[in-house]
């Protein structure tokens, strides 16, 4: 086994430095995750998306010099996937198509509990998807950006500090915010319990 491989991302990208090699396994760790934050942003045609991800590893390898290997490269990259996803609207200017919901319910367990037993059900909680991929591209974006690098892409506070760059106590207050939104946007018979 290549001991690059279980190295850390700062490790690699300090190797990527001496040798532009290694910079395939930056690609590797981060390809699938970044394809899907994007497409949680609304790019949602396959073709778009991967040109977008190309932009991404691009600006990724022009700027490794640039990486403050003090900070978190996850962050990092995220913050240029971010920015990569925003210029794409701008050069489209298209509205984001929605979000995809398939492979995290977190989302679901902040929905207003209607009993007191009811926190034990949330389990059992079904959503249509449709209402909350409505609901989440309706919400203002500052919010829909919180809350999809929150509970979809299951970033911390400080990582999602990083990526949009604000305080890490608005990250609080923006994910409170859309939370009451979003809970408020989704109609309570589309909740069976």
């Amino acid at each position: 086994m290549d001991p690059l491989e279980t190295a850390t991302d700062a490790e690699v990208v300090a190797r990527t430095l001496v040798d532009t090699s290694a910079f395939t396994l930056l690609v590797v760790r981060y390809e699938e995750k970044l394809l899907r934050y994007v497409r949680r942003l609304g790019i949602r045609n396959a073709e778009d998306g991967e040109d977008v991800l190309q932009e991404i590893f691009i600006k990724v390898y022009k700027n490794l010099n640039a990486f403050d290997s003090s900070l978190s490269f996850s962050s990092w990259i995220y913050r240029i996937a971010h920015n990569e996803a925003i210029s794409f609207y701008r050069k489209q200017t298209v509205r984001p198509e929605g979000h995809q919901l398939s492979d995290s319910t977190d989302v679901l367990t902040w929905l207003p509990e209607e009993t007191t037993d009811s926190a034990e059900r949330l389990f059992d909680v079904k959503v249509n998807a449709l209402v909350v991929k409505k609901a989440l591209s309706d919400l203002d974006p500052k919010y829909r950006d919180a809350i999809i690098l929150r509970y979809f892409e299951h970033k911390e506070y400080d990582e999602i500090s990083d990526i949009l760059k604000i305080p890490i106590g608005s990250v609080g207050t923006l994910i409170h915010r859309g939370k009451k939104q979003l809970a408020t946007a989704i109609p309570t018979e589309q909740v069976t319990i």
